[in-house]
């Protein structure tokens, strides 16, 4: 098998590349090139798409590799949906107002319920098996690529009308998952995070990344950071209504306070901590748009996203001996498991961590 470097698609982000397993060699030296990144789910690596990425993964493939058109997601058409099916979508949707999820998280429910009606709005929906659903999962899966977000997503929406519209027993559709992979969150190093957060020259900017690092926010938690929500004297950020409608209190760095204050001098919000130009809330696109400026003109890691920010709060306080029970409680997990995971993101290299063999050689008059 030889190595197959894909097209990259108009429009896309990042050439990606197949390495057949025994060529050690090439793949060392994707993983040297700047920003190369490992998609464990399509086995492929990746590189930043550039002409000169192009032109330097055909040179370090030699003369044997083949290119081919580039891989992507196959768009689902979309079908209007039958008076029947609109009924179903209703019922969807009321049965989630009810248990009060979120706007975001009604939208994208509906959505994958509509993908599930386009195919079965002609029958009778209390009337269709369990085999059936998983057909039509699988004819996604092989025919139009979809990925395993995805594939959960669909499930979940179609669980949530027979389980909570339909009240048809949990078991009856328990549908097939695809294997749950367990991907390491990304992490920027302190250095970087430092050039980042500090390289925006507009205040209220700067305060917005200061925020979201320092207290391990997420956007919405941010965006929803009401001016009382800051407790200067006690040291910490109330978070209220956070993801699964929990509140919280996180930790309120010193540095952060001092900016804080500059910040509240010169903006003079009313309500939000965080406004817009016409005094609502901040907006999540604004907030990426901030991070996404730093990151480029810092030359960082072009896969950070503003979550970024929250898994690299994570890592540094486990390298600075913060306790899992105090982390946990600050991301608000419900369970340890959770924040664990973050164990697997901190440094390791010979600086943080001696080798049990320089241990051993340390003291001994063996020598190599």
């Amino acid at each position: 098998m030889q190595p197959i470097i894909y097209k990259p698609l108009k429009g896309a982000k990042r050439i990606k590349i197949y390495i057949p397993y025994q060529s050690l060699v090439l793949r060392e030296a994707i993983k040297k090139l700047n920003g190369s990144f490992w998609h464990p789910n399509q086995k492929l690596w990746s590189v930043i798409n550039t002409t000169e990425n192009f032109e330097q993964l055909k040179e370090l493939c030699g003369e044997d590799y083949k290119i081919e058109k580039g891989v992507s997601f196959t768009p689902i058409p979309s079908v209007p949906l039958n008076d029947n099916a609109l009924d179903a979508l209703y019922s969807l949707e009321k049965a989630l107002v009810l248990k009060q999820y979120s706007a975001s998280s009604i939208r994208i429910y509906k959505k994958m319920f509509g993908v599930f009606l386009s195919k079965f709005m002609q029958r009778n929906l209390k009337e269709i098996s369990k085999d059936e659903i998983e057909g039509f999962v699988y004819e996604l899966i092989t025919k139009n690529k979809i990925s395993e977000s995805y594939q959960n997503q669909l499930i979940n929406a179609i669980k949530c009308y027979y389980e909570h519209a339909l009240k048809m027993p949990r078991e009856y559709y328990d549908i097939q998952r695809p294997k749950k992979t367990l991907n390491i969150p990304n992490v920027l190093s302190k250095e970087e995070v430092l050039k980042i957060i500090q390289n925006p020259k507009n205040l209220k900017h700067r305060a917005i990344l200061y925020t979201i690092y320092s207290s391990g926010l997420r956007i919405s938690e941010l965006i929803n950071l009401r001016i009382v929500d800051v407790h200067s004297k006690d040291g910490y950020l109330f978070i209220k209504d956070s993801k699964g409608k929990k509140d919280r209190k996180t930790i309120l760095s010193e540095h952060l306070v001092l900016l804080l204050r500059d910040y509240y001098k010169k903006y003079k919000p009313s309500y939000w901590l965080f406004e817009g130009r016409s005094g609502d809330q901040y907006s999540a696109a604004s907030i990426r748009a901030i991070f996404r400026k730093s990151v480029k003109e810092t030359d960082s890691n072009p896969w950070a996203t503003v979550h970024t920010l929250r898994h690299s709060f994570a890592t540094h306080c486990i390298e600075n001996n913060v306790s899992m029970r105090h982390l946990q409680n600050m991301l608000g997990h419900n369970s340890p498991k959770t924040t664990e995971i973050y164990t697997k993101t901190i440094e390791i290299n010979n600086k943080t961590i001696t080798s049990p063999l320089d241990s051993l050689l340390k003291n001994s008059t063996l020598h190599l």
